[in-house]
């Protein structure tokens, strides 16, 4: 990995990367250093492209494909700004978040990977989009159809792929059993942060997005993965993630 961005603002008010500085797929983890892992170890011939505000991006190739990588922050209001900001000036088309997650229900195990297929929200992010109408706030099928037929060939071990809805919570120290119950029996396979952002930007701006999660977490049981373990079954997810976004138009 070489060359690292200069001081000076040339995009936008939070990527400093300059126009055609990041390729038209980009993966997207909440944290910068997972961030530069991915550039270090996924990606091939990996350069900086933006680093304000400690946000860090790059962009190489996949399997011979340019693809970057952009951190989004923690929570919906961080990972809108970077999602649109891609969309409207940089000509990206399709972003994958790949991140963790909490299981609500016993069915959900850690180190099971969650493809997300709707983000149910506290936030107020699905109202305000369409004057007198609350969003359902998806992905785009064709990156989700091709994030199940990639988990079917990459979960060999006893962990499963679970396709359903999250809750995108505002609040991260959200302590209310009774609504987890209710969305438990909804269908709700866990909790995070960011698809439901992720996916209100791509619906205005024309792009296409996906979230694939491993579960590092389980709200019920109380078990977790160490941070060293979390590195490791997130490689999975990660494969997932790229081979959608490779996916053929």
């Amino acid at each position: 990995m070489d060359g690292q961005v200069g001081t000076s603002v040339t995009g936008t008010p939070h990527i400093a990367a300059a126009p055609g500085d990041f390729a038209p797929l980009v993966l997207m983890p909440g944290d910068p250093r997972r961030a530069r892992r991915i550039a270090e170890t996924f990606l091939e011939d990996a350069r900086q492209v933006t680093d304000v505000r400690g946000i860090l991006g790059y962009t190489g190739s996949h399997q011979g494909v340019p693809m970057s990588v952009l951190a989004s922050g923690m929570g919906i209001p961080s990972v809108t700004i970077y999602a649109t900001e891609l969309f409207r000036h940089y000509g990206v088309r399709r972003i994958v978040r790949v991140g963790t997650a909490g299981a609500i229900p016993a069915s959900v195990s850690v180190r099971d990977v969650v493809i997300v297929s709707a983000a149910h929200t506290d936030s107020s992010l699905s109202r305000v989009l369409v004057d007198g109408v609350t969003l359902s706030l998806a992905p785009s099928y064709r990156l989700l159809r091709a994030a199940a037929d990639a988990a079917e060939r990459e979960l060999s071990g006893g962990e499963a792929v679970h396709i359903g809805p999250v809750f995108s919570s505002d609040h991260f120290y959200l302590d209310r059993p009774a609504l987890f119950d209710a969305l438990e029996r909804r269908g709700t396979v866990a909790v995070e942060m960011e698809a439901a952002g992720l996916y209100a930007v791509a619906c205005a701006e024309g792009g296409e997005a996906l979230a694939v999660l491993t579960v590092s977490d389980h709200l019920r049981t109380g078990d977790a993965l160490t941070a060293e373990e979390r590195e490791t079954d997130f490689d999975r997810t990660l494969r997932i993630a790229a081979t959608a976004l490779l996916t053929d138009d």
